[in-house]
């Protein structure tokens, strides 16, 4: 009978142990990343290894640049197109997430995310790009981390760096060379507008730029960028 037991209590506090290592672990590689930049992500692995599939030989296009080289252009963009409210929330605007869920209800379809910069951001870093109620907890968890170690701009320079902008194009700097042959600091306000606006969806804009959609939306992001708060 105690072997029973110890075999049932080492089946429950086996799994619990093993989510407990793996927070730390997540925390412990935010914490370095404070003051490191991170060289990969969980994301851009991922897509490498889908290309590399087909072409052994494929390298990602992706350069890191600090923060104050980057376009406030771009940074102003991005924030009026992804998340307005990115300097006042704590890594979850609620209110978007309740809009997006009534919208994705009302359309019968997912036609809105609601996520912040932040929760992009844990979710590039660390996760798949599989959708699940596990996977949506970790990244809330993961999410929170980062708004507790770091401040917004660390926050926001690293996402700058590592999020996807096409076939195998990560960063500003490798977005603003693939596009427009110019470096990120020196991004024009109607090129960091239709940067901004390719995120959502930024390979299928990498094959179709001459998109009505995406003409019409930088329209709109270039009148939103004036209003839109930088870190």
């Amino acid at each position: 009978m105690k072997t029973v037991r110890k075999l049932l209590l080492w089946l429950v506090l086996a799994p619990i142990a093993l989510v407990i290592l793996l927070q730390a672990y997540f925390f412990v590689q935010i914490w370095w990343w404070v003051g490191h930049n991170p060289g990969t992500t969980s994301f851009m692995r991922h897509q490498r290894e889908l290309l590399q599939e087909k072409n052994p030989n494929f390298r990602l296009q992706h350069k890191w640049v600090p923060y104050d080289r980057i376009s406030n252009n771009l940074k102003r963009a991005i924030i009026a197109s992804e998340d307005s409210n990115f300097s006042g929330h704590e890594g979850v605007d609620w209110d978007a997430l309740q809009k997006a869920y009534e919208k994705n209800t009302k359309k019968r379809k997912v036609v809105a995310g609601g996520s912040t910069i932040t929760q992009q951001l844990a979710k590039n870093l660390f996760l798949s790009g599989d959708r699940s109620y596990l996977r949506k907890a970790q990244e809330l968890i993961i999410t929170y981390m980062l708004e507790f170690l770091m401040d917004k701009e660390r926050i926001f320079e690293i996402y700058l760096n590592v999020v996807e902008w096409g076939v195998g194009i990560f960063g500003a700097e490798a977005a603003a060379q693939h596009y427009f042959g110019v470096s990120a600091a020196n991004l024009a306000p109607g090129q960091a507008a239709r940067l901004a606006v390719m995120l959502p969806n930024p390979r299928f804009f990498d094959r179709n730029r001459g998109s009505g959609y995406l003409a019409r939306r930088t329209s709109v992001i270039l009148r939103r960028m004036g209003a839109a708060e930088l870190p």
